[in-house]
């Protein structure tokens, strides 16, 4: 959270009114020459009194981030409204991005994989081909299990430590998210092609038997019945 989202709730939290309106009483009476020269100092000390007994009593603001819930999602259902269900809550945590512990080109590339496996999904749905077991396991699991998880550990880690330590793999933190964040996309494009390529293939074949059944051959429809060809005036 920004500090001038903290700031704004501040003033915005019921306690910050109930000080200003105890204040506001006092700097009134003094105005009316009821309070004398300690009437500023009165009023400091009504608008504290007010916030204390406001925050005992409503609730104190908070001025630090709000804690953020890690994504978890069950491969149970309907695949289409579990993927759907993950690939929300992963773009409305990235959109969230504690303490922007995600960098912005990191953030623009979990959107764009959310949108591939958006799209991937459209496409299988539409798709003459199919997916292996193999496939249909890798392309739910990515979204439910395998992105929601790297996302979920990327940003356990603080900021300056995923920027700048090195772990056992020789890359830092950051690093590593972008090779796995490459990974995903890898091979959810491999998905993607795979079923392009059943698709062309199954249009390729359907044009080639409309080619054989009614394009030009030696042995033409109207040869079979004996009628006369559409190039040659009758007689």
């Amino acid at each position: 959270m920004r500090i001038s989202e903290r700031l704004l709730g501040l003033v915005a939290s019921p306690p910050n009114w109930i000080g200003l309106g105890l204040a506001s009483v006092v700097l009134v009476l003094k105005g009316m020459g009821l309070i004398g020269a300690p009437g500023l100092a009165i009023a400091v000390l009504g608008y504290f009194a007010g916030f204390v007994v406001g925050g005992l009593w409503l609730g104190f603001p908070s001025l630090s981030a709000p804690t953020w819930e890690a994504l978890h999602f069950s491969d149970e259902g309907d695949a289409r409204e579990a993927m759907e269900r993950a690939l929300q809550g992963v773009r409305s945590l990235t959109r969230y991005n504690p303490d922007n512990r995600l960098p912005g080109s990191l953030q623009t590339r979990v959107m764009a994989l959310c949108d591939s496996l958006d799209g991937l999904l459209q496409q299988w749905e539409r798709s003459k081909g199919h997916l292996s077991l193999e496939d249909s396991f890798d392309a739910r699991r990515i979204a439910i299990t395998y992105l929601p998880e790297a996302l979920n550990a990327y940003l356990s880690i603080p900021t300056s430590y995923a920027r700048t330590r090195v772990l056992a793999n020789g890359k830092t933190a950051l690093d590593t998210f972008d090779d796995s964040l490459g990974e995903l996309e890898h091979k959810v494009s491999e998905l993607a092609d795979d079923l392009a390529s059943q698709d062309a293939q199954a249009f390729l074949a359907h044009s080639q038997f409309l080619k054989q059944k009614f394009g030009d051959n030696e042995l033409s429809g109207a040869a079979l019945l004996n009628l006369p060809s559409a190039k040659e005036p009758r007689s």
